[in-house]
């Protein structure tokens, strides 16, 4: 961790945190499995903070079949109970009922598109907003465009996607770029 960058105030000086800014938060992602792995995660994330579930991440990976949607659509009420029982992630029943639906909508979403990226990169015409925020104070919890795609992922048939989720899901995946202009990931994203 180099402590001459500046960086957006957020990840304040915990490491875990401070790699996942420096390395992951912003970049443009592209991958189906990990915009789904980011998805559940964001949901996951629901009253808690992102280094709780951060923390938990490998556990979750573990957990959830490294979130394969195909895996995660079978699970039946035994392994969603077995699930119940690992400390390693947020043993919330509805939150890991909601992951199972989810993978459920998700592979409907790919046959229908082609591929999650495809279907959740048309909210921001399939390339990245670049915000110009100068402090975190002026970055926005949600807008018009999250909560656009909260509605288009609840009718069909998510869940844990308000347009909070949504917005943090857009910024931890690179649809939009909410580095601030004084960081130094700002231009690297």
């Amino acid at each position: 961790m180099d402590k001459s960058k500046t960086r957006c105030g957020w990840p304040g000086d915990d490491p875990l945190y401070i790699r996942y800014h420096d390395v992951e938060w912003g970049v443009p992602q592209f991958d189906d499995r990990k915009l789904f792995e980011a998805l559940i995660l964001d949901g996951a994330q629901a009253g808690l903070s992102w280094l709780t579930i951060l923390r938990k991440r490998e556990n979750y990976r573990a957990a959830f079949d490294n979130f394969d949607p195909v895996s995660i659509s079978r699970y039946n009420d035994a392994k969603i109970n077995q699930l119940l029982q690992n400390e390693g992630i947020i043993r919330n029943r509805l939150k890991i009922e909601t992951t199972v639906t989810n993978a459920q909508s998700y592979l409907k979403v790919v046959e229908k598109a082609g591929s999650f990226e495809k279907y959740i990169w048309q909210f921001v015409g399939g390339v990245p907003i670049i915000n110009r925020w100068r402090n975190t104070q002026e970055i926005p919890a949600q807008t018009e465009l999250s909560a656009a795609m909260s509605k288009d992922l609840k009718q069909k048939g998510f869940r844990f996607v308000g347009p909070t989720i949504c917005y943090a899901f857009m910024q931890a995946v690179g649809m939009v770029n909410d580095h601030i202009t004084s960081c130094f990931r700002y231009d690297e994203v």
